[in-house]
């Protein structure tokens, strides 16, 4: 039941506001007032707040100790335009990891199609549109087949942090701070826990389900683009400890595919052009003493 505003409330204001500013000026008179006291500065948040740590690692723990995983990620990427604003290219995998040694990772997108297969001793990188696949030997476990991919070939997934066997401690030797925003509502269609970070590459946010401990989306920022552009994921369809058909992890249209080298996709200099080079460098001298 609530109480009815009383009429001289605002007088009562009023006048309790005209005694406190008579005390202080009473006050301001006082030897103490000459020397008032130095206001403690507030005491500065920690770097890594225990509150966001601890949403970090429960999603850790709950991704670790799956056997299986399976979900959909929808990654955006920023890139600029010729008018400057960025642009927004979009792809979607669909992923399905078995631990300790087994990936797929099926990606339709914005660009040309891409299929990755990984079974613990090879791994394939399959082109559908050109018909093309790159094969090599694989290390034992998913954690060294991913940055074997990536050192080899330059192939990396945007979700990789979510696919490795202890993402939390992957993630801490570089963490530099750590901070919780709030809840949302919103994302993902479930009560998330946000929280922010900054490692020594980026600044990031990131959604964590408050019951089940799944990620449902993350952006960051990585500190050394001038641009600042933006990269998205994110997750649906989660499925952990499912059943997973033990031929999830190669393709026998992968594997008749035509052969290319497991390599960077670095731009490579024709070999013509590096003679002409070559050439030219050689005949500068030449000219100089000519002269």
């Amino acid at each position: 039941m609530t109480r009815r505003a009383s009429r001289t409330f605002p007088l009562v204001v009023a006048g309790v506001a005209l005694l406190a500013g008579a005390a202080r000026a009473a006050d301001a008179t006082s030897p103490a007032a000459a020397n008032p006291p130095a206001a403690a500065a507030p005491a500065a948040p920690p770097a890594l707040e225990p509150k966001a740590v601890d949403v970090l690692k429960a999603a850790s723990a709950r991704l670790a100790a799956a056997r299986t995983l399976s979900f959909t990620a929808t990654a955006e990427y920023e890139s600029p335009s010729r008018l400057g604003p960025p642009l927004v290219y979009t792809t979607q995998s669909q992923v399905t990891l078995q631990r300790p040694d087994k990936l797929r990772v099926i990606t339709p997108g914005d660009g040309p199609p891409s299929e990755f297969y990984y079974d613990g001793k090879v791994m394939m990188a399959y082109s559908p549109d050109a018909d093309l696949v790159a094969v090599a030997s694989a290390p034992p476990t998913i954690d060294q087949a991913l940055a074997q991919a990536y050192q080899s070939a330059a192939i990396y997934f945007p979700f990789t942090d979510v696919l490795v066997s202890d993402p939390y401690g992957d993630l801490a030797p570089s963490l530099r701070k750590v901070f919780y925003v709030g809840q949302s509502k919103v994302v993902g269609g479930t009560t998330t826990d946000v929280i922010g970070i900054v490692t020594d590459d980026l600044f990031g946010q990131m959604w964590i389900g408050a019951e089940d401990k799944l990620p449902r989306a993350y952006r960051v920022t990585y500190l050394d683009d001038p641009q600042r552009l933006r990269q998205a994921v994110v997750f649906s369809k989660w499925e952990l400890d499912g059943d997973v058909d033990a031929g999830s992890f190669g393709s026998a249209k992968a594997s008749a595919a035509k052969p290319i080298a497991f390599a960077r996709p670095d731009p490579q200099v024709p070999q013509v052009v590096l003679d002409a080079m070559k050439a030219r460098q050689a005949a500068q001298p030449a000219k100089k003493k000519s002269k």
